[in-house]
């Protein structure tokens, strides 16, 4: 990713750390050129409130780092194979659980500092994005007493906030998991029930995020947003209780520095019609939604040409939004055929290996598999079917894909869907152009 505009240099960073993860230990970044980005001023709230990324003149292109801090089974299948015939670990939960505190230390922190490194900072920095998504769960900055997560992953976002900076990244932070799961997906931490807001499990997710901004409250030239928590299911939830824990959520981040955006998914609501009064007189509030064409039988169903109109479709919608919007994980998958994708285990709807599902196509290539091996008729689709997705996403405020890297699943591999020139070079052209038009 390249920064847009006047984007923040910085040279150096000092690390502070002040007692133990619940205390919230602030990174302090110093020697910052411009840190009110006070160059190149609009007469916006946005200013005003020296947020380092100019969110309503600027798009925001961006990519996740998923899999790195909240584990996925089908993005490191690898970390799950001993259990692939019993199925008794299945998310981080029955993970660590599992191994034990010293073990799973052990191999998660093996696996932090080698996911993701500095070099793909700067890979994504010269692939012209400007921004990164990074999932945390709650038990990096407010764990629970009970719970058999283990820590240390902050020491490596903290390297994260230099790379970024070195490479003129802005960081979106993404509180991907709350105690008792506010989804029941693995790739909440623990996947099952949804026992998000029973008990303490609202105050404990205010308390994350509370040490979280201020943790990197003074790293704003790079932090520039805060998401108050990745898709709750609103079907399964008190939709009241969500607004309200986004209000609280919106005051605890706001209270660490008025330099941060704040984030906030839709809740797999409409996010044109549900969230249009929520939130009013609160500035700097951006909607996250979430994009997919994959998980249901109808929507596997659907032909190359119908997944290119339903993405076009969406963006009349989004640039009628009375928000800051972003497409906060999108895909070039027209498939759910990755391995493990639905759960460990668990099949594809679309070779109809998943329950309750029919046959609609093969996974040849596309279970397990490489980018350059794709057909050429896959490679054509996803090519134009990515191309659709960038044209309906920036007419709003723009996009962050899913994801940066897999170990199998080439639908999803952003490094190689680049290299092998199915993710546009520059981010502008078009082997497919005008199909929103």
């Amino acid at each position: 990713m390249t920064g847009f505009g006047s984007l923040l240099r910085s040279t150096t960073a000092i690390l502070a750390l002040i007692g133990n993860v619940g205390a919230a230990p602030t990174l302090y970044a110093s020697n910052f050129n411009d840190p009110c980005n006070t160059t190149n001023k609009h007469d916006s709230q946005l200013d005003k409130r020296a947020i380092a990324f100019d969110y309503n003149d600027q798009k925001v292109r961006g990519v996740n780092l998923g899999g790195w801090f909240v584990l996925e089974p089908w993005i490191t299948p690898s970390i799950f194979d001993e259990w692939s015939t019993s199925q008794t670990v299945v998310d981080e939960y029955t993970y660590t659980k599992t191994l034990g505190k010293s073990e799973a230390s052990s191999r998660l922190s093996k696996h932090w500092n080698t996911w993701i490194t500095q070099d793909d900072f700067n890979a994504i920095a010269k692939a012209g994005l400007n921004h990164v998504r990074i999932p945390i769960g709650y038990w990096a900055v407010a764990p629970v007493d009970g719970d058999p997560y283990v820590q240390g992953q902050l020491d490596v976002l903290d390297q994260a906030i230099n790379w970024a900076r070195g490479a003129g990244l802005k960081i979106m932070l993404d509180l991907h998991g709350a105690p008792g799961s506010q989804n029941g997906f693995d790739n909440s931490g623990r996947l099952g029930a949804v026992e998000w807001q029973q008990g303490d499990s609202v105050s404990q997710t205010l308390t994350a995020l509370e040490n979280l901004s201020n943790r990197y409250k003074g790293a704003t030239d790079v932090v520039t947003a805060i998401e108050l928590l990745n898709e709750p299911l609103g079907q399964s939830l008190d939709l009241a209780g969500v607004q309200d824990f986004y209000s609280k959520g919106y005051q605890r981040v706001k209270a660490a520095s008025s330099n941060f955006a704040v984030a906030f998914h839709d809740a797999f609501q409409d996010f044109s019609t549900y969230w249009t009064g929520f939130g009013s007189g609160d500035g700097d509030l951006m909607i996250d939604t979430h994009q997919y064409q994959i998980f249901s039988p109808t929507e596997v169903g659907r032909s190359p040409s119908e997944h290119v109109s339903t993405a076009c479709a969406l963006g009349p919608k989004l640039k009628g939004t009375n928000k800051w919007i972003v497409v906060g994980e999108w895909t070039g998958a027209q498939t759910d055929c990755a391995k493990w994708l639905n759960g460990l285990g668990k099949g594809a709807r679309y070779d109809g290996t998943f329950p309750e599902s029919s046959y609609t196509g093969t996974c040849d290539g596309k279970y397990t598999g490489t980018v350059n091996n794709l057909s050429s008729n896959d490679k054509n689709n996803i090519r134009s079917y990515i191309e659709a997705q960038l044209d309906a996403y920036e007419q709003h405020n723009g996009w962050f894909f899913w994801t940066w890297k897999t170990e199998s699943a080439p639908e999803w591999h952003m490094k190689d869907l680049i290299a092998g020139g199915l993710f546009p070079q520059p981010l502008d052209s078009r082997q497919h152009p005008g199909q929103c038009n």
